[in-house]
């Protein structure tokens, strides 16, 4: 630890007056949980701000900056300092200081029962009337179900779990629940962030190890792909081997359209995220998303009106704030989703009603008017039929 770092308990005992706080990470990142007060900035932004002496950075404030883990800003703080700026570097960065604030939340005995009060009042037209209407739309539930819910940490999936409580509670269904977590290879300050989040919220997880950070670690072509094929592989052999006839996954309404939009523009074909799927590998096991109907703008408004906070991915090519690099051009280096979930955000400026339509393309495919389609991995052609 150098002699510039603060710690969240310093953080919090300073003046926010005093100080202007910088999070250096990607929008993703950001998008995922913040620390309330900050602004958001790119290294390279930070770095010509200070050498053009522009306005945005002040002279009479000490500047704090944050990364993941402290790494990338601890080297900016550095910089500055030598160009005269008082500087500081967050401790650890988001990831330490998203424990200290779970755990200071955990002393209100009350926090619990305000946020399940909130998903009956605040948020019931927003997030567990949709939640219910994908259950009952798409039948992804029959009494008699044993449901895995598959927790990765994230704000999706630890409120589809409270959903799933409250769903439960009121619902017209007689079903089991497993709050499943898998431990792929987490760092211990992720590990006890997820842990802490359970507590909060009251949801009571059932955890087992892998090492699939590991196994992808030193693969180079499409890593998240293979570790997001593993982890679900690992997701439908535990959830069996405990009695369950179905796993939950967190996709939301976002992930619904973006996925879409992706094949269409990256690999050239239509394909949606289903709602639900029969698993080919495990044999009497199904895959379903509950969250399908929910806005991700109203589970960000519930993680923030809640104070919550949780982790984003946290693999190791994330543990060295590697997702905090930027391209020549002063951008941040970011995914394919990103980009897609960017251009939606662009459309909607001019389509208000793009989000929907999207989706709605989805279940509205005139078959008579499309060159080709494929059933059950058959190419057909409208020539067939011509």
């Amino acid at each position: 630890m150098t002699d510039y770092e603060l710690t969240p308990d310093e953080l919090d005992a300073l003046d926010p007056a005093e100080y202007m706080l910088i999070d250096t990470r990607t929008q993703d990142d950001y998008d995922h949980g913040f620390i309330p007060g900050c602004v958001l900035f790119s290294p390279e932004q930070v770095r010509v701000y200070a050498d053009r002496a522009l306005t945005p950075l002040p002279r009479n404030k000490k500047i704090v900056l944050y990364c993941r883990y402290g790494t990338v800003s601890g080297e900016l703080a550095a910089e500055l300092r030598e160009k005269g700026f008082d500087a500081w570097n967050l401790s650890g960065g988001y990831g330490v200081w998203a424990l200290h604030a779970i755990r200071k939340e955990a002393e209100n005995d009350k926090k619990r029962e305000e946020i399940e009060k909130g998903l009956q009042k605040t948020f019931h037209g927003r997030l567990l009337n949709p939640f219910a209407r994908a259950i009952l739309r798409y039948k992804m539930i029959q009494d008699g179900d044993k449901i895995a819910v598959c927790i990765s940490g994230g704000k999706d999936s630890m409120l589809m779990a409270k959903l799933f409580q409250e769903f439960r509670q009121h619902g017209q269904f007689h079903f089991d629940l497993v709050f499943l977590c898998m431990d792929p290879g987490y760092n211990e300050a992720n590990r006890h962030i997820i842990e802490s989040n359970a507590k909060l919220l009251g949801i009571p997880l059932t955890f087992f190890e892998t090492q699939i950070f590991n196994a992808v670690d030193n693969v180079r072509t499409s890593p998240c792909y293979l570790c997001a094929r593993m982890r679900r592989g690992y997701l439908y052999k535990h959830a069996k081997a405990l009695g369950c006839n179905k796993i939950a996954l967190g996709h939301h309404f976002d992930d619904v359209i973006e996925t879409a939009l992706m094949g269409m523009l990256n690999s050239g074909q239509f394909n949606a995220m289903m709602p639900k799927l029969r698993s080919t590998s495990y044999p009497g096991m199904e895959l379903i998303r509950p969250l399908y109907f929910v806005r991700e703008d109203d589970i960000k408004h519930w993680r923030d009106y809640n104070h919550l906070h949780f982790i984003q991915c946290a693999c190791h090519f994330t543990d060295t704030c590697t997702t905090c690099a930027v391209n020549p051009d002063g951008t941040h280096t970011g995914s394919r989703r990103v980009l897609t979930k960017q251009l939606i955000a662009q459309l909607k400026k001019d389509i208000p009603d793009v989000e929907t339509n999207i989706f709605h393309a989805t279940e509205n495919v005139t078959v008579d008017q499309v060159l080709g389609y494929k059933l059950h991995g058959e190419r057909h052609s409208f020539l067939d039929a011509y």
